[in-house]
């Protein structure tokens, strides 16, 4: 350093350089006496400038231009006629700084300071040769159905188990819940079920798993209280046995795993992140989330025990994706308080309010608007009563029972005094909303005089019900606010800059988007790349993809297999995937039957056979089309030899296969074809 130091050009004037941008400039119109000897001291580059100088003068005198010419302390303004101030210091500079070798040494202790800081992940032990794999089950590739497992050799635990929601063509489908082949093949090593919060795509499917494998489950009070509800459903009761209440900001040994419960906000009650310290390094699962600053509770997001982390190095992140799109921030929920505000105002009718059944924070600042403008609550609908006690019990929701009447109560209160909050913001055709539009529930008839909150946004694939459920609420006359209103609905996911927020906090070495469709991890994923990740270190996951994170690499190893099963929630049966299969088929391209009893002597149809359809022609248009049907079975019959009659399932098969290109023929369906053959 002291070489340096004594070598620095600064300590050099002499040795000046012409394309310094900081010197002043030598005024061209300024003669001395000794012009030539300063000339020659000048480097050569400078002696071949000012020699050119007469010229330049010429064209800016031409041009009317003025040169350019820097004043200091030590020099006077003078014309171009006036000798030059000899009482400035020769070869003197303006600006200079002098980088002294302990200056030099504070820059690079501050680059390393900022270089560790921006990449805490450098602190993690390189040497470490300890594996763990990160496979989802659910929730990539689709909205919901959140089921993920983390494992090494030796142990693995499962992150959440949640179901989804069937789409149109899953005819009599409730509820759809992952496949478990995997959890089956593993189960020796598998420790515990670790949950993130409340929500159904979180927790929906753990009593279908229950009825198959149980394993101990921990999470915060509400979550496991939610879990218990749905087990006392399932006749599963016993099954708290299992559970295993969490204290946030307290670490667990579960395995080789050490987990830790981070307070979050989402929109429901006690959310939770999990920063889980594996034999590889930290993980960080970020659930549900977004940065409320302002939550109804007052529990703001614990952003210090991302902090905490993040500076100690954290080998992955694994963040929700599913506002990606979004830019800026997602709004308050205490937003929507607000727009409640003006509601109650200016509404003298009855109000009939409906969201999630688990979006606690949104009922209760419904239910607080009620009591201050002295109106009864009615709550509606199965899960929604059974979520407003239990959070009530746990003492999250503070209420008085005498602010609470039921369903047949409403007729003795006048309609400015009633608040009804129900289920059905999904246009579920068994909810009671749907049910009061359709004019089948038993104690409430919608007037016009109703106002009604939908406060809720359509899942991916209710679209459709939700436009229906508008349409038989718009034809009852009552007043329905949807998305008229700004702040009706907020959203619980993080738009971009709070997921920008966790990444820049944890700054991890590698980045796993999850709980999305692919365009949502994919927008993460380059979100994550303007904030410093190296695009390398991101990996794209599918349902199914096994990935393997080491402190040197992260790829996917392998595929596992993953799917839906069928849930009928009338009887919280399992459907089999043929039968929605044949639903499937049923809906699209109909059905054809036919019985016939035939002749083996005769190789004809003994008297007429009964064809029927459905789907497939108009009744008017059903006399020719049986009559069509006759004629090929009557070819074809004609055309098989008699040994092929003794065998009724190859008759069947050929009358099947035949109909079925007459079918594709003239009217491009694919029924199924069931006939029924009788041989005499």
């Amino acid at each position: 350093m002291e070489n340096n130091e004594n070598s620095t050009p600064n300590q050099q004037p002499n040795n000046r350089s012409s394309n310094n941008p900081y010197r002043r400039r030598e005024n061209p119109h300024r003669k001395s006496q000794n012009s030539q000897n300063q000339t020659q001291s000048m480097p050569s580059t400078q002696t071949k400038q000012n020699t050119q100088r007469p010229q330049q003068k010429h064209n800016d005198n031409q041009r009317g231009k003025k040169p350019f010419h820097k004043n200091t302390q030590n020099e006077t303004k003078t014309n171009d006629t006036k000798k030059p101030n000899h009482n400035r210091p020769k070869n003197s500079r303006k600006n200079t700084t002098t980088v002294t070798g302990n200056m030099q040494r504070s820059l690079d202790e501050n680059k390393a300071a900022q270089e560790i800081r921006m990449n805490p992940w450098k602190m993690i032990d390189q040497t470490n040769s300890a594996k763990v794999r990160f496979t989802p089950l659910g929730g990539l590739g689709e909205i919901g159905g959140n089921i993920a497992v983390l494992e090494t050799d030796n142990c693995a635990i499962i992150i959440d188990v949640g179901m989804s929601f069937p789409d149109e063509t899953m005819h009599g489908v409730d509820i759809l819940v992952p496949d478990f082949s995997y959890l089956h093949s593993i189960k020796h090593k598998i420790k515990a079920i670790v949950i993130t919060h409340a929500h159904e795509d979180h927790i929906g499917a753990m009593p279908y798993l229950f009825k198959e494998l149980k394993f101990p489950i921990y999470g915060t009070p509400l979550a496991l209280a939610m879990i218990q509800n749905k087990f006392d459903e399932h006749n599963l009761s016993g099954d708290n046995k299992y559970f295993n209440f969490v204290t946030k900001r307290q670490q667990y040994t579960i395995g080789e795993f050490k987990v830790e419960w981070m307070h979050m906000t989402h929109s429901v009650i006690d959310a939770s992140s999990l920063a889980i310290e594996t034999p590889a390094g930290t993980i960080i699962h970020t659930g549900d989330f977004k940065i409320d600053h302002t939550p109804i509770d007052g529990y703001t997001p614990d952003l210090h025990r991302f902090a905490h982390y993040g500076s100690k190095g954290v080998l992955c992140l694994l963040s929700d994706s599913t506002n990606s799109h979004n830019p800026g921030y997602t709004k308050s929920e205490m937003v929507v308080g607000k727009t409640f505000d003006n509601i109650f105002v200016n509404n003298k009718g009855r109000i009939i309010m409906s969201t999630f059944s688990s979006n606690l924070h949104r009922i209760y600042q419904a239910m607080e608007r009620a009591i201050k403008h002295n109106r009864k609550i009615c709550i509606i609908g199965r899960s929604m009563e059974r979520n407003v006690e239990t959070t009530r019990a746990l003492g999250y929701v503070d209420l008085l029972d005498k602010h609470f009447i039921e369903a047949h109560e409403i007729p003795k209160y006048p309609d400015h005094e009633v608040l009804i909050v129900t289920t059905g913001s999904q246009g579920e055709t068994m909810a009671a909303l749907f049910r009061m539009a359709t004019d089948e529930h038993r104690h409430i008839k919608l007037k016009p005089s109703d106002t009604i909150i939908i406060s809720a946004k359509a899942i991916p694939g209710n679209e459709a019900s939700v436009s229906k459920l508008l349409n038989h609420l718009t034809k009852a006359g009552a007043n329905i606010h949807y998305h008229d209103l700004p702040d009706i609905h907020v959203s619980g996911h993080a738009a971009q800059e709070e997921q920008k927020l966790i990444l820049r906090l944890v700054q991890p070495k590698f980045f796993l988007p999850v709980h999305g469709e692919y365009n949502h991890i994919a927008k993460h994923a380059s979100t994550a790349v303007s904030c410093g990740v190296d695009e390398r270190n991101i990996l794209l996951m599918s349902d199914g993809d096994q990935v393997e994170i080491t402190t040197k690499y992260l790829k996917k190893v392998k595929t596992i297999k993953t799917g839906k099963t069928y849930i009928d929630n009338q009887n919280n049966l399992t459907i089999e995937n043929d039968v929605v299969l044949d639903r499937q088929k049923l809906a699209e391209d109909g059905i054809i039957n036919i019985v016939a009893q035939i002749s083996q002597s005769t190789q004809k149809v003994v008297g007429k056979p009964v064809i029927t359809s459905y789907g497939i022609v108009a009744d008017k248009e059903m006399k020719k089309f049986t009559s069509e049907i006759e004629g090929i079975i009557e070819t074809l019959l004609a055309s098989m030899k008699q040994e092929a009659l003794k065998d009724h399932k190859a008759v069947e098969n050929e009358i099947r296969n035949i109909v079925r290109k007459h079918v594709v023929k003239i009217k491009k369906r694919y029924p199924l074809i069931i006939p029924t053959i009788f041989i005499v």
